[in-house]
């Protein structure tokens, strides 16, 4: 009896604690109540009706899917590499991947342009070569919401890899399976909740990607003008509409926490 009274002392939160923490609540929700507040509610069908909001909106989703579908093609392998390389410099590698996510995004998009434009490294010579112009494009668009988003789903690859269980993939391997064949029928299987919600998290930052885009791909109606640079300039010209996109934005945030719920729990409780 006594055990268990201190296990319920010791569990117990400080009353001290219980204001600061009060306070980082209202802090983090207070905002987002003033959203959900002030939007036109009796207006909403007709303010996500209007053809500039739908433009933003079908520009929103279709780079974002796009930007996603890049970064699986290209962050599965690079998650692969990382969590089962053992060449020197792994480390180095593992760090500079995460720049994009402390990085301003608006020096993503400079680096971007620096890259990609007609003077870039590379640019210059797809437009002196081929005639192509990246920059201020929807290409340039989906390139800047991949480069910020990719690290999203390395990240939760490389740590679904890490935790899957080594003993299939070498049963596998002694019955005479080929490396990429275990990767397709084993490994990939294996780590698939870790890819889906690397995915997940990777279409909402790409959906939400505002400094590269703006920096790299400018801001031109229905070719790069996407969700959240609307909201920018809405709030001066149109401020319902821009409340009105928020809340778009802010349900498909939600959208993203109830998909990803599942995978936290297993994890805290494994």
């Amino acid at each position: 009896m006594a055990g268990d009274a201190a296990d319920s002392r010791g569990s117990g939160i400080p009353p001290i604690l219980l204001i600061p923490a009060g306070l980082g609540l209202a802090f983090l929700l207070l905002p987002l109540a003033g959203l959900l507040v002030r939007t036109p509610w009796t207006d909403l069908r007709t303010l996500l009706a209007q053809p500039e909001v739908l433009e933003a909106l079908r520009l929103s989703l279709v780079t974002a899917v796009m930007a996603t579908a890049i970064c699986l093609v290209l962050g599965v392998p690079l998650a692969w590499v990382l969590a089962r390389a053992t060449v020197p410099g792994m480390r180095l590698v593992r760090a500079l991947l995460t720049l994009p996510l402390v990085l301003p995004p608006v020096v993503g998009g400079v680096a971007l342009l620096l890259l990609l434009g007609r003077r870039g490294l590379i640019g210059q010579h797809l437009y002196d070569w081929f005639g192509l112009s990246l920059p201020f494009t929807t290409t340039a668009v989906v390139l800047s919401q991949a480069f910020v988003a990719m690290p999203f789903l390395v990240i939760a690859v490389e740590g679904a890899l890490r935790g899957a269980d080594r003993r299939f993939e070498d049963a596998a391997a002694t019955l005479g399976a080929s490396r990429w064949l275990i990767f397709r029928r084993v490994t990939l299987p294996l780590v698939a909740p870790g890819i889906s919600a690397g995915a997940v998290l990777c279409f909402a930052r790409a959906l939400g990607e505002f400094g590269a885009t703006i920096t790299f791909a400018g801001n031109f109606p229905g070719v790069t003008r996407t969700m959240p640079l609307s909201v920018y300039l809405a709030l001066e010209s149109d401020p319902e509409a821009a409340i009105v996109l928020a809340l778009v934005l802010l349900l498909v945030s939600v959208v993203v926490l109830v998909a990803l719920r599942g995978r936290w729990v297993s994890g805290v409780a494994s």
